[in-house]
């Protein structure tokens, strides 16, 4: 160890994203002295290439789809191009950094007690080694996140292949995309290319969004398709290789062999937790079988003084998940570990149009955990405000205990699913029943009507109500 980098901190932060800032932000509050290791560019993950600049270029990509679908408007006639593919990639990476900098490099100078400093981070006896220094830390966060990760495919080393990342940084439109995978990044990318025009294809081995209800996969898949996009489901990967122009997928599908072919292939098949190089395990550090820290429900690893917190743990990862995680393993390591992780009325979104949102558990889920469950899925030919703007594309499903007839788990495919769940996110954490959610005032022609209307289909016929009946 050449030297050290001051006095002991009262807490080490290893890791500049979502978590870590979260976690220096809240002990540099409590009067803590903190330093906050990064490593790559500040930010993480969500700012510099995931929530933010997906969700721009999809707003963007949504701006040409409703442009050319304004004729479901009797009277209307539009249309929308893009123009200059590189002006919409400089606008998105201007958001980039004008975010990055306000949200975290412009808001350090305002925590004295915090100290930044970049470099590879190790465990030691002690605290921390960053590029051979020693910093002394009575209390570590680790907030690493994650990287992504290649599917496991035959030859995939071989091709070259797009990570979400780099398919975001694209200059040129490439004429056709595969895309691996069909999770929430992989069915947003899909829509958003196929709108700018790009031939998209997306495969998947089981179905698209394998952990949402049926319903909203089948009914999501549909919408894809109608748009143009080529969903192949259900597959088995034989082999991946390239092709003149491009490369080529073979699988296999209810017997028989197949061949995808495109110019390029984006992979969205998830992400790994970056706890490489790190000396975790030999520091005692338990390690999860997908690579993330194992803690318990006070953000502890399994080495004392250790916390760990965000995506590196392997489990919920979303940009306010990991800031709400930072925020508990802070307050856990300077205050006696009384906080508890509580996800159980975390909400998800997928910004398809229409986005699917959710919050609870499934229906399979429910039965899983021995409840008696009953449901209702309500249609969006069903809610007024879809029937207004002439798109009725989409579902409810509400799940309930038969019992105690508390709502257990929400789901939303619609055009404003998004902003509408965190009604369904108030009713679980509160303990609302189905009477409490039918019986709620709702605004009249809003999406978040849906889910009165899903809660009155329990046991009514919508359908003959008038409107705004209670």
């Amino acid at each position: 160890m050449d030297d050290e980098l001051g006095p002991t901190f009262d807490l080490a932060v290893i890791g500049a994203g979502s978590a870590g800032f979260s976690a220096a932000i809240t002990a540099a509050e409590q009067g803590a002295r903190v330093v906050l290791i990064g490593y790559g560019m500040i930010g993480g993950t969500c700012v510099n290439v995931g929530c933010v600049p997906s969700k721009a270029m999809i707003r963007a990509a949504e701006a040409v789809h409703h442009a050319n679908s304004a004729s479901r408007f009797a009277g209307l006639k539009a249309g929308g191009t893009i123009d200059d593919w590189q002006a919409l990639i400089a606008q998105k990476d201007d958001l980039v950094a004008e975010l990055r900098h306000a949200k975290y490099s412009d808001i350090l100078p305002s925590y004295e007690n915090v100290t930044y400093i970049e470099g590879a981070a190790q465990l030691i006896d002690g605290g921390v080694c960053v590029d051979g220094k020693l910093v002394e830390a009575n209390k570590i966060v680790v907030a690493t996140g994650t990287s992504p990760v290649l599917p496991d495919v035959i030859g995939i080393d071989s091709v070259s292949v797009l990570t979400s990342t780099q398919a975001l940084e694209l200059r040129d439109l490439p004429a056709s995309l595969l895309v691996i995978g069909g999770g929430y990044v992989g069915c947003e990318l899909a829509q958003m290319f196929g709108r700018v025009g790009v031939d998209v294809t997306i495969v998947c081995r089981s179905r698209l969004l394998p952990e949402a209800e049926p319903e909203i996969s089948a009914a999501l898949s549909g919408y894809l398709r109608d748009e143009g996009i080529n969903v192949r489901d259900g597959l088995t990967y034989r082999h991946i290789r390239s092709i003149t122009g491009g490369i080529a997928l073979d699988v296999r599908k209810a017997g028989q062999n197949q061949t995808i072919t495109a110019a390029r292939v984006l992979a969205t098949t998830g992400r790994r937790p970056n706890t490489e190089g790190m000396d975790l395990e030999a520091n005692g550090v338990e390690l999860l079988n997908n690579g993330g820290i194992k803690v318990d429900d006070r953000m502890r690893t399994s080495r004392p003084g250790i916390y760990a917190a965000g995506d590196v743990t392997g489990t919920d990862q979303f940009v306010y998940m990991a800031a709400y995680g930072g925020k508990l393993a802070a307050n856990n390591a300077l205050n006696g570990d009384d906080m508890v992780y509580d996800n159980s009325a975390m909400p998800w979104v997928v910004f398809t149009d229409p986005q699917v949102a959710g919050v609870g558990v499934s229906e399979a889920m429910a039965a899983a955990r021995g409840f008696d469950v009953k449901t209702s899925v309500i249609g969006l030919n069903h809610i007024p405000r879809a029937l207004a703007a002439r798109d009725t594309r989409g579902l409810i499903k509400l799940v309930a205990d038969k019992k105690t007839d508390k709502i257990l788990g929400a789901q939303i495919l619609a055009p404003e699913g998004a902003d509408s769940i965190q009604t369904a996110v108030l009713a679980i954490k509160h303990g609302l029943t189905v009477s409490d959610l039918a019986d709620t005032i709702f605004p009249y022609l809003t999406t978040v009507e849906g889910l009165k209307l899903a809660a009155q289909t329990f046991d009514k016929d919508v359908s003959k109500l008038s409107c705004c009946a209670g």
